[in-house]
């Protein structure tokens, strides 16, 4: 008898492996009897119900704390008693899934298996949510694959998961395509913000895509912090980062504030820019003896670096100019007509995240997710971070301008003082055009009325789009200053 059970179980097993090694559908169907003829054929002994609900439009704003309040509110969930599946449609048709939200019971691999056999053929899947589903490192490896397959999908909210290898950075590699990750209350310590401080950038690597990522309610700590500054230093995709409640202290503050303003490139970070100018990594090839003067000097790099940029935004403005004179074959001398475009140039580079951010509180926020995606790709394609036209060379150094793409920072609730404020200040006081618009720093251990907090308040007073009118003026605070609260 026992070995009939353990041949049955083995069919099973086979059975699955058989069908889920098949090309997903190219079209959709219908999910809710997908769904549940799949776990049939499977053998799932209790099978999840299906719930759908149709589409109700919002209009969500993606900037700072703003952003993050709004998805939490979006994203409320309940204790399921019995395993359900909710499913969010787009229109009435069953094809144009939206959504899909597991909320609070244990998946297990045969049903992530139906999902990833399911979900890459609905075309309109933008969001997949799971809340305490009960992840392991091997379910978490599936999810990510599925993840990946789904050519559309481009938020994912995993939160009360706890995974032991702590491998959530996998879902913000190089060549992820999702645009908003949230990892809230997942455990993640120190080992885990190494990871994904690493998959942000690092010197040879860099995130090109996600815009929004939710780490609150962890256990990340200074120590983590300092892992996350390290990836902020080269990554220019991400606008809103939220590390609130998770125990930060002034040491993590610090190098969070430090990445924001000017900051001295380290002696690899230099290697590696040399080596980016040797091969020419901004499309346009380099005379040998500009390469040598640009490791002394900075006008030959910036020569370099705007008669790239400059060649695509006159592009961009005139698409109908004729070919006469194709750019690729212009070779502006080093000293007259480059340099003066320079400065311009340099400049139309730092408004890109600043001017799209501006426009958020009016706008659409798909509309808006849209225009900073296409944005970014476009800033993707001419600006590499260490080649960035600012960076300067002073008593030996070579100092970077900083990261002014990250236009939200929510660190409410850790163990900040007056003592890392300081340094915010200065990054904030130093940063050039774009930069922090949002700065959420309440609840933490310094006093509402200190100095250097009302001072912060006062410069983001005046950057906050979400505090102005339609006029364009800023609206005046009644009282004492006010931050957002937000997980």
């Amino acid at each position: 008898m026992k070995k009939r059970v353990e041949k049955s179980s083995k069919e099973k097993v086979d059975k699955v492996d058989s069908v889920t090694d098949e090309e997903p559908p190219k079209t959709a169907g219908n999910l809710e009897l997908d769904f549940t003829e799949l776990c049939k054929l499977m053998g799932v002994k209790e099978i999840p119900s299906v719930k759908i609900k149709q589409s109700t439009p919002t209009n969500r704003g993606i900037m700072g704390d703003n952003h993050f309040q709004t998805s939490l509110e979006s994203q409320m969930t309940t204790w399921s008693s019995k395993p359900c599946l909710q499913i969010e449609l787009e229109n009435e048709d069953h094809g144009s899934v939206k959504e899909v939200k597991i909320s609070g019971w244990k998946v297990d691999e045969v049903v992530l298996q139906v999902l990833s056999r399911l979900l890459p053929s609905f075309s309109n899947l933008q969001c997949l949510h799971m809340w305490r589903a009960g992840l392991t490192d091997s379910t978490f490896t599936s999810i990510r694959n599925t993840v990946f397959l789904c050519s559309n999908l481009r938020k994912v909210v995993l939160e009360g998961n706890l995974l032991p290898e702590q491998s959530y950075h996998l879902l913000i590699g190089e060549d992820s395509m999702l645009t908003d990750l949230s990892l809230r209350n997942n455990h993640i310590g120190e080992e885990g913000a190494h990871l994904i401080g690493s998959a942000l950038s690092t010197i040879h690597s860099a995130n090109k895509n996600l815009l929004s990522l939710n780490l609150a309610f962890n256990s990340i700590g200074d120590a983590g912090a300092i892992h996350i500054a390290q990836g902020l230093r080269l990554n220019r995709s991400l606008l809103c980062l939220s590390l609130s409640y998770n125990q930060i202290g002034d040491n993590g503050a610090a190098h969070l504030a430090e990445v924001l303003g000017h900051f001295v490139l380290t002696h690899e970070e230099i290697v590696e820019r040399r080596k980016l100018l040797i091969k020419g990594e901004e499309s346009t090839m380099v005379q040998p003896s500009l390469v040598s003067l640009a490791d002394s000097h900075e006008r030959p790099l910036s020569v370099r670096s705007s008669s790239s940029l400059d060649r695509l935004n006159k592009t961009t403005k005139n698409p109908t100019k004729k070919k006469d004179n194709p750019k690729k074959d212009e070779k502006p001398a080093p000293g007259h007509a480059a340099k003066k475009e320079e400065p311009k140039v340099a400049k139309k580079d730092n408004k890109v995240p600043r001017s799209q951010a501006g426009k958020s509180a009016g706008k659409d926020n798909n509309l808006l997710v849209s225009e900073l995606v296409s944005e970014q790709e476009r800033v993707d394609e001419t600006v590499i971070p260490l080649l960035d036209p600012g960076i300067l060379h002073t008593e030996g150094k070579v100092i970077h301008p900083g990261n002014t793409c990250l236009t939200s920072m929510n660190l409410s609730g850790n163990k900040l003082t007056e003592q890392s404020l300081k340094v915010f200040l200065s990054s904030l006081e130093g940063q050039r055009e774009g930069g922090l618009l949002r700065l959420s720093l309440n609840k933490n251990n310094f006093h509402s009325d200190c100095d250097t907090f009302l001072k912060i308040q006062k410069i983001m007073s005046l950057r906050d789009p979400l505090k102005k009118n339609r006029s364009g003026q800023v609206e005046e605070d009644q009282g004492e200053p006010k931050t957002t609260n937000d997980a």
